[in-house]
């Protein structure tokens, strides 16, 4: 076997740098086209099984129909908590406006003794319009959603055309290496999802149920919250905990209530987290912490608040595919834990 010239070595180097570089950049120019197809994917490998499932015991039409009002029935109620729960937001900031006004200007003097000059009073249209710009941000989201939810409706019944194409274009070997890497895949993907919904929905019952025992208002929007901000791997979980917190000390005043809040949600969180998440997940999924830290950064940068919530099994399918080859094998085991 010929050894490969130390300049053509270089220069497969550059071109691959170049190549990841154009990449980067296509996945971001592309946003509005490639994120959704991306999203839709993932959602559709969920969703197959349900599929497949219930086609042993019904036509395959109606198993079809149920998977996709069953996607209906969950994009519904997401639009519709995030819509009451801004409303509350908004409802809350209006009935607590004296509260807040009175607090902010505690900190502003306690800021203007230590040299940091403070307005002394908040300007009220611009928290609205703060609020209504967030509003805004989410409803458009929310927007993309419904447009991911097509695209998912459109690609599930491709799903066993794709796996007779696979089998047409590609023979033997190759043909068994695809399928069976796509398999893998999409049996990440099912596992994390699975395991992130149970912890998700048991971080928002407990956030609520903590938010009511210490008497927080605003109960289902913290539950509602957290529930969504657990997809959001590590820094979700941190994030949780500010606002609820913020608001106790408008609400209650003083320190001994707040700091109980925030007792209560640390401890929730961490337990959450460090316990029981990991007894669920097993080794389903092999990344390192390090690695998830730095693929959210990164599918963040490139797709923003999405590119969070898929930033794990994006990362998973990328490990699972570098490891099938001798050049990108090292990848696979740079992420891996």
């Amino acid at each position: 076997m010929t050894e490969v010239p130390v300049q053509d070595r270089y220069r497969n180097r550059l071109l691959g740098i170049v190549t990841a570089l154009l990449l980067i950049g296509a996945l971001r120019v592309g946003y509005t086209v490639i994120m959704p197809i991306a999203f839709a994917a993932i959602i559709v490998a969920a969703l197959w099984p349900l599929k497949r499932g219930l086609s042993r015991y019904m036509p395959s039409w109606l198993a079809y129909t149920l998977t996709l009002l069953a996607l209906v029935a969950i994009l519904v109620a997401f639009a519709a908590a995030v819509y009451l729960s801004i409303g509350q937001v908004i409802a809350a900031l209006a009935s607590q406006w004296d509260r807040l006004q009175a607090g902010y200007g505690h900190l502003a003097n306690w800021a203007s003794e230590r040299g940091v000059p403070l307005s002394g009073t908040i300007d009220r249209q611009r928290i609205m319009a703060i609020v209504q710009m967030l509003a805004s941000s989410v409803y458009g989201f929310v927007t993309y959603v419904g447009f991911i939810g097509i695209v998912v409706m459109l690609g599930l019944p491709e799903v066993p055309r794709l796996r007779r194409k696979l089998y047409e274009m590609f023979g033997g070997g190759a043909r068994q290496d695809m399928l069976s890497v796509g398999e893998e895949i999409s049996g990440q993907i099912r596992r994390y999802l699975g395991t992130t919904l149970a912890t998700s929905i048991l971080t928002g019952v407990a956030s609520s149920l903590w938010s009511w025992m210490t008497g927080l208002e605003l109960v289902l929007v913290w539950g509602i919250l957290n529930f969504l901000l657990n997809f959001v791997p590590v820094i979700g979980n941190i994030v949780g905990i500010v606002p609820p917190v913020i608001f106790a000390f408008v609400q209650f005043g003083g320190w001994q209530m707040p700091t109980l809040v925030f007792a209560g949600f640390v401890i929730l969180q961490m337990t959450i987290s460090n316990v029981i998440y990991p007894l669920l997940q097993g080794k389903q999924l092999s990344l390192s912490p390090l690695a998830i830290i730095i693929a959210m950064t990164f599918w963040s940068w490139v797709w923003g608040i999405a590119g969070a919530l898929i930033a794990v099994p994006l990362t998973a399918a990328l490990a699972i595919i570098c490891s099938q080859f001798d050049r990108s094998r090292w990848i696979a085991k740079l992420l891996s834990a």
